[in-house]
C-alpha cells in the first residue's frame, strides 16, 4: 500500500539537509545473517540527528489515518535512515521475523514500511521491488508498506543519491487477510458515513467492524 504525503516535501527537504553532513555506517548492522551478504548500503547511526528523525517520523505516523487504519499497529520500531549512493544495492531478502528493541523486548514484524525522503528526479535506480512486482520510487515524504514476509530488493543506484527511513510494524491484528479485510471495510464505512451521516446501518457496520477486531486482535 502507498501512502501519500506521511511527512510534507518541506519537511523532507530539511531531513535532507540534515543528513548531508552526517557520518554514516555499514548498513549491514541492522540485517539479518542472509540479508547481510547482499546488502551494500550505509545507515545513520544512534545518536541526537537519528533520535530526532525517529521522533519526527513516529509523530507523523501517529498523525497518518490512512497508515494507522491499514497497519493496526501495537508496536513500531523506531525508524532507521539508510542512504545509497552510485553502485550500492540490496538483493533480494526477507526481513527478519523478530526484532529486538533497546528495551529488550521483542517486536513480530508484521509489516515492513519505506518512508522515501529523496525526491524521485534526483536519482536513478535504487527502486524497492516486493516479490515480482513493479519497482516503487515514490516522491519524498510518501510511505509504502508491504508484508514483511514478501521477497524484496533495492535496485543499484546509478545516479544521485536515495535517502529513506525504514521501519516495521508489529500489527494488532496477526494475519495480513484479516487485516486487509478490516482495512476496506473501515474505509467503505467512511465512505457511506461521508455520504450519508451517521445513521442505523453505517452504525451497523461500524459495530461489526469493531467487534471483528476485537476478535483478530492481539495486545
Amino acid at each position: 500500500m502507498r501512502i501519500a504525503q506521511v511527512i510534507s516535501a518541506a519537511d523532507a527537504a530539511t531531513l535532507r539537509a540534515e543528513l548531508a553532513a552526517a557520518d554514516w555506517q555499514d548498513g549491514r548492522v541492522s540485517a539479518g545473517s542472509q540479508a547481510a551478504t547482499v546488502k551494500r548500503n550505509r545507515q545513520l547511526p544512534a545518536g541526537p540527528l537519528a533520535q530526532r528523525v525517529q521522533t519526527q517520523v513516529l509523530a507523523a505516523l501517529e498523525r497518518q489515518p490512512l497508515f494507522l487504519s491499514a497497519a493496526l499497529p501495537l508496536r513500531i520500531f523506531p525508524p532507521h535512515i539508510n542512504r545509497y549512493g552510485v553502485g550500492e544495492h540490496y538483493g533480494d531478502h526477507v526481513d527478519s521475523a523478530v526484532r529486538l528493541l533497546a528495551n529488550g523486548t521483542r517486536l513480530r514484524t508484521d509489516l515492513s514500511a519505506t518512508l522515501f525522503l529523496s525526491e524521485p528526479e534526483d536519482y536513478d535506480g535504487g527502486e524497492l521491488i516486493v516479490e515480482q512486482g513493479n519497482g516503487i520510487k515514490l516522491a519524498a515524504g510518501d510511505l509504502v508498506l508491504y508484508p514483511a514476509t514478501q521477497v524484496h530488493r533495492v535496485t543499484p543506484v546509478t545516479r544521485g543519491e536515495r535517502l529513506a527511513a525504514f521501519f516495521w510494524v508489529q500489527s494488532l491484528v496477526r494475519s495480513n487477510e484479516q487485516r486487509r479485510l478490516l482495512f476496506e471495510l473501515d474505509m467503505s464505512i467512511l465512505a457511506l458515513r461521508q455520504r450519508l451521516g451517521e445513521d442505523e446501518e453505517t452504525l451497523r457496520l461500524m459495530a461489526v467492524y469493531h467487534q471483528l477486531l476485537q476478535q483478530w486482535s492481539q495486545t
